[in-house]
């Protein structure tokens, strides 16, 4: 029987560190590494590149299946060409943002993402990974992080003016996030709905101390010690 190629996927929230776990994982082990941010981007720089307006949904979807997206050395290739420092700006981030609540632009990306697994094998970072992408998975991981902790990554990543935008469209307050607070779209309704998967690990937050789980009992004999 053929073995299928191993498949690391991680999920979780945005600004939750996936993106530099699975960096630094498919560096480790030697094997491909998938973006799926990245996927979202490009389609919003070519959406801007072509005048698509970022709701037309057959021409983004069209535009999407003529692509081809590769990450090589840590860039990333449009159609060959090397568009790393291009996804990085702001109005591409937009787009990207809305492109991507497009169940037909989501479905035109499966096949590019599912042919990114090649010998020796991949670390897909990114939403539905271990859910739709990537449903046998080797080992599926939902990497989370506390609201503080996400705030405060999201601002070394980002300088000062794009952190604002990202608390305005997140309904977030500055400077950090609100507790337990998901960011507004990641709600927003869509076809391809945010699952969580069934993992092998899941990153929970550090369990409380044994004090604060002691029982009324174990309370009370501790008090009379």
């Amino acid at each position: 029987m053929r073995t299928r190629l191993p498949v690391i996927a991680i999920d979780g929230p945005a600004a939750s560190g996936k993106g530099t776990i699975a960096a630094n994982v498919a560096r480790a082990l030697g094997m491909h590494y998938l973006e799926s941010g990245a996927l979202y981007r490009v389609v919003g720089l070519a959406a801007l590149e072509s005048g698509i307006d970022v709701y037309d949904v057959d021409a983004l979807a069209s535009v999407t299946r003529r692509m081809r997206i590769e990450f090589e050395d840590g860039r990333v290739l449009k159609d060959g060409v090397d568009v790393t420092d291009a996804l990085r700006n702001e109005g591409v981030s937009a787009a990207a943002s809305r492109v991507a609540v497009h169940g037909a632009v989501r479905r035109a990306l499966l096949d590019q993402q599912r042919a990114m697994r090649r010998p020796p094998g991949l670390v897909a970072e990114g939403r539905d990974m271990g859910t739709v992408v990537f449903p046998d998975a080797t080992l599926k991981i939902f990497l989370t992080a506390s609201a503080e902790a996400r705030a405060e990554r999201r601002l070394k990543q980002e300088s000062r003016l794009q952190w604002k935008v990202f608390c305005a469209i997140s309904g977030t307050a500055t400077p950090g996030m609100q507790s337990g607070r998901k960011p507004r779209y990641d709600l927003r309704p869509m076809r391809s709905p945010w699952i969580r998967p069934d993992c092998r690990l899941r990153k929970r937050p550090t369990p409380c101390s044994r004090s604060t789980r002691r029982g009324p009992a174990e309370a009370s004999r501790n008090r009379r010690v």
